[in-house]
């Protein structure tokens, strides 16, 4: 996608619950692309199974061809009752290379841990990466960056090869399960209820030629079977109310590793799972923290 004349970046900050109608908008006006971002400091992680996670407020970017007048714009959004307040809208030029090098700084290389790296298509891995998953941000949620899903990532690492069966419950991107099969896994079960994540879960594992290992589920599909191992980067209210679920899916010997946890939620969701599973280790990243149980062998 290119423009002669650049590109005209649009931005309205609205609250979450006019999100859908300011979207609707900037692409009835003609806009190639919309793209939210937190307007705040609030940080999102992947969702709970039945959840669309959002931050409260937010901006919904509109992108336009260059000739796309500004003014016009603004007033087509007053009139529809989608900008109420001349602060909310914000107008940015950008030209082509402009475009092109604000993606290509914003998502580079990632090491997680010894061996893992995440990396863009814009860049050619070094030899000496060890396991590298190629990913590039999408419309599902899940590129590496966020702290939940590092934790997990670094505990992947940590436990290389070790787990032939894994469930990856709210798998997002995929991110997670494409890891877990790079470093050994023979089968992965991904289970998400969004069908935009299970499509973005099954493009990423063939893009990694790993689609013959993954298997994408929805969870009114997917059935507790025996895992090595199984992961849940979610929330602290669905990690609590899945216990009994997640739980009966783990091995003898097998691991439970679980984040989206805020410290002040560890305790609650850590008792959730204690009684049946064992002691558990805590470890945190930033603001959020990640759970890990192993069941004991019988």
């Amino acid at each position: 996608m290119s423009s002669a004349d650049g590109w005209l970046q649009l931005g309205l900050r609205v609250d979450a619950d006019r999100v859908d109608e300011a979207e609707q908008a900037l692409l009835e006006l003609g806009a190639h692309s919309v793209t939210l971002l937190d307007a705040g400091d609030h940080p999102v992680h992947e969702p709970g199974p039945g959840e669309t996670l959002l931050w409260p407020d937010i901006v919904v970017q509109g992108l336009f061809d260059g000739t796309a007048d500004p003014t016009a714009l603004s007033a087509a959004l007053t009139r529809q009752g989608v900008v109420d307040n001349p602060t909310a809208l914000s107008v940015e030029r950008l030209g082509d290379r402009d475009w092109t090098r604000a993606w290509m700084d914003r998502y580079q290389p990632l090491r997680f841990g010894q061996s893992l790296w995440i990396c863009p298509s814009h860049i050619e891995p070094e030899p000496d990466w060890p396991i590298v998953i190629r990913l590039d941000p999408g419309l599902a949620f899940g590129s590496g960056t966020h702290p939940t899903t590092a934790l997990c990532l670094e505990w992947i690492d940590r436990h290389l090869g070790r787990h032939r069966q894994v469930i990856d419950f709210g798998c997002g991107s995929g991110i997670l399960a494409i890891a877990c099969a790079l470093t050994g896994a023979e089968r992965v079960i991904a289970v998400d209820h969004d069908p935009q994540a299970l499509t973005a879960t099954n493009d990423n594992a063939r893009r990694n030629q790993v689609d013959d290992r993954v298997e994408c589920w929805l969870p009114d599909r997917f059935k507790a079977e025996p895992a090595d191992l199984v992961l849940a980067n979610i929330l602290a209210g669905p990690l609590i109310e899945l216990a009994p679920l997640l739980t009966a899916c783990v091995k003898p010997g097998g691991h439970l590793v679980l984040s989206g946890i805020l410290p002040e939620q560890a305790l609650a969701v850590a008792a959730a799972y204690r009684e049946l599973l064992g002691p558990e280790n805590l470890s945190q990243r930033e603001d959020w923290i990640r759970l890990d149980f192993q069941r004991p062998v019988d």
